[in-house]
C-alpha cells in the first residue's frame, strides 16, 4: 500500500475514533423536546465535574436522574460549584428522556431562590 494512502486510513481512523465518543456524548436527540416537565423536590446527590454536572433529585415519589449544564457553564451563569448541596430543595424545568423514565435534561435549575438558564 502507498505511504500516502496508509496516511489517509490512519487519519480517518483517527478522525472517526474523536468523532463516535463526540456524538455519544451530545445524544440530545433522546430526550423529548416536545415535553416539558418541571420537578421540585430534594437533591439526593450532586456532581460538578465534566462534561455535565448531574444530580439525584426526589420528586413525586420518584429518584430522577438530572443532566445540567457543564461546570464552566454553570459557574459563568452564577451557580458555582458548592451552590447546590444534598438535601437542598430545587426546582428543575426539562426534557424528559425517551428511554430512561426517570431522567431529565434540565433547561432551568432553580436552587436557594437563584433561578439560572443551562442552554
Amino acid at each position: 500500500m502507498p505511504a500516502t494512502r496508509t496516511g489517509l486510513l490512519v487519519a480517518l481512523a483517527a478522525t472517526a475514533a474523536f468523532a463516535v465518543p463526540a456524538a455519544a456524548h451530545h445524544g440530545w436527540g433522546g430526550y423529548d423536546a416536545d415535553r416539558t416537565l418541571t420537578l421540585t423536590g430534594t437533591v439526593e446527590q450532586f456532581a460538578f465535574r465534566n462534561p455535565h454536572a448531574m444530580l439525584n433529585l426526589q420528586a413525586d415519589g420518584t429518584l430522577w436522574h438530572v443532566v445540567l449544564a457543564p461546570p464552566g457553564r454553570m459557574t459563568a451563569r452564577g451557580l458555582p460549584d458548592g451552590a447546590v448541596k444534598p438535601g437542598q430543595t430545587v426546582t428543575v424545568v426539562g426534557y424528559p428522556s425517551k428511554s430512561e423514565p426517570a431522567e431529565l435534561r434540565a433547561e432551568r435549575i432553580t436552587a436557594g431562590g437563584q433561578t439560572v438558564e443551562l442552554r
